[in-house]
């Protein structure tokens, strides 16, 4: 959004999660456009400065870091407190539950995809070194997911416990899995997480991408809400892990550079697949893209109310 470009121009990304007021101020600018609920400004990779290992944004090349590579690096990350590291994240829900008319969405990234940015020292394509110490290591990998794991879990319940009505875990790489890496190598780990939150009675929401071949081992590891990405078609995925469950997405975000009558098409295919059940979340079935066009933004969100009322 524009008021967002202006504020990056003035702060880095950083500076924006860890000074309260201007997180608040970013969290309530895609309100406008009239969506249901808002999710708190911050990222994924947050947690793991006060692990020990801090984190750089590069203009260009995104989120870098030093790797992870042995027993040792992975000893000597910390197991935090949330209220003491993080506490600009947990005070930017405690300042915006007391301006918001919506429900607020708190997050963290899922264990796998903290690891891989660990493992990798940033983005890759390949994740050739993060399924290699997977792999060929897995005492060590265990011992690092077991670490993230904990960390993600104290921090999502911190999160609740500051005023977060959903919170969403955000394992977007996942998809790089197969089925049986997944169950052998993650899943136990993701279960633990979930399992603890679920108790807390609040919604939560587990997410990934590339995840069509994972759905059942997803639904197995735990949440009350599945996000499907635009790869399988929503009911599909849906009767797959169960009618049961609650369903978010999902639409292409892409198909938001289409002309206005095929996003209006491809949105009410979704309306449709999902059939008026109770539990469906309309999303994109992953974030939105940076060049998006703010006014068919505006116009999905439109649409996609005035069809869910008649």
């Amino acid at each position: 959004m524009a008021e967002y470009r202006e504020l990056r121009a003035k702060y880095s990304m950083l500076e924006l999660c860890k000074t309260p007021e201007l997180a608040v101020q970013v969290t309530l600018q895609p309100l406008r456009l009239g969506v249901d609920a808002a999710i708190v400004f911050s990222d994924i990779l947050l947690p793991l400065e006060p692990m020990g290992v801090p984190v750089h944004f590069s203009k260009n090349d995104g989120p870098v870091l030093e790797p992870i590579r042995c027993q040792n690096d992975v000893d000597r990350l910390r197991i935090i407190d949330p209220q003491e590291s993080l506490d600009y994240v947990l005070e930017s829900i405690r300042i915006l539950r007391r301006e918001l008319n919506v429900p607020l969405i708190g997050f963290a990234g899922g264990p796998f995809t903290l690891a891989s940015y660990l493992v990798e020292g940033g983005r890759t394509n390949t994740f050739v070194r993060t399924r290699r110490l997977m792999l060929a290591e897995p005492h060590i990998w265990h011992a690092l997911m077991e670490k993230l794991s904990e960390v993600v879990r104290r921090h999502l319940r911190a999160q609740i416990d500051a005023g977060a009505q959903a919170v969403q875990l955000f394992d977007s790489w996942i998809g790089q899995l197969s089925p049986d890496d997944y169950t052998d190598s993650v899943a136990s780990h993701v279960h633990k997480i979930l399992h603890n939150i679920e108790m807390l009675d609040v919604p939560v929401i587990h997410f990934g991408t590339g995840t069509s071949t994972l759905l059942e081992a997803m639904a197995k590891t735990g949440g009350t809400v599945l996000g499907l990405d635009w790869r399988i078609p929503l009911d599909q995925g849906w009767r797959r892990i169960g009618w049961n469950r609650s369903v978010q997405g999902n639409l292409d975000p892409t198909t938001l550079f289409a002309p206005r009558h095929i996003i209006q098409q491809r949105a009410s295919a979704i309306l449709q697949a999902a059939a008026n059940r109770n539990g469906h979340i309309f999303n994109l079935g992953h974030g939105i893209l940076p060049e998006t066009p703010e006014t068919e933004v505006q116009a999905l969100v439109d649409f996609v109310h005035q069809s869910s009322q008649r």
